[in-house]
């Protein structure tokens, strides 16, 4: 069975990806996680993971780093991880690798923070590229998404990938509407999102960056 590494589930946005594609699959695998804001953290993630990062799978002797070579390694051993069809499934790699590689302002000022509920305006450059979330969701949704709730239909990889801005976008009460508003829900209602962010809502582990003014109350 597969061994899949992870960081805390409140804010771990690439664990999350590989975590909640395998469980919505049934892609079967045991789960072992590092809290990832202490010293040795880094040492300690090391033992198993080359880039010292998480996620990463082990199967048996292989060990596969980072989420979308993860998802790629997952394709070749189980059917329904890309879209069947070849155009669609050329889309949904592209739309995948565009998160993977991009919306660096988005990360930066809505970090992902499952347990928050907030109102944040966006800089124009994070509104600039929730702008082309909307339009990537969108398209996926009116070229290929009519047989199902998802991007190109049925839950894929893909739809793995825009998982934690789902969260992000509803801890930070960001406003969609019409066919990305329904998508957004679509991916939070997911058994596998509901089971994520209930482990989160246990973690006591918390990272400034993103909770300063919870640490703060919390210091003597």
């Amino acid at each position: 069975m597969y061994t899949l590494y992870i960081g805390n589930k409140n804010y771990s946005t690439w664990s999350l990806r590989a975590w909640v594609l395998m469980k919505t699959l049934g892609i079967a695998f045991h789960e072992k996680q590092f809290a990832l804001y202490r010293p040795d953290t880094p040492a300690r993630i090391r033992q198993v993971s080359p880039s010292s990062r998480v996620p990463c799978l082990r199967d048996g002797e292989v060990v596969v780093w980072d989420s979308l070579a993860i998802a790629e390694y997952l394709a070749e051993r189980h059917p329904g991880v890309w879209p069947a069809d070849a155009i669609a499934r050329a889309w949904a790699r592209s739309a995948a690798a565009e998160m993977h590689s991009g919306f660096a302002r988005l990360r930066d000022e809505l970090g992902m923070n499952v347990k928050l509920r907030s109102t944040r305006t966006p800089s124009v450059a994070v509104a600039a590229e929730i702008a082309r979330i909307v339009e990537l969701w969108r398209e996926g949704r009116e070229r290929f998404g009519h047989d199902g709730d998802f991007l190109c239909g049925a839950f894929t990889a893909v739809d793995a990938f825009w998982c934690p801005v789902a969260f992000r976008f509803q801890s930070y009460d960001i406003a969609l509407d019409g066919t990305t508003a329904a998508y957004c829900r679509a991916l939070l209602a997911l058994p596998a999102m509901r089971e994520w962010a209930a482990d989160a809502a246990n973690e006591g582990e918390l990272n400034a960056s993103v909770d300063p003014g919870r640490l703060q109350a919390q210091q003597p």
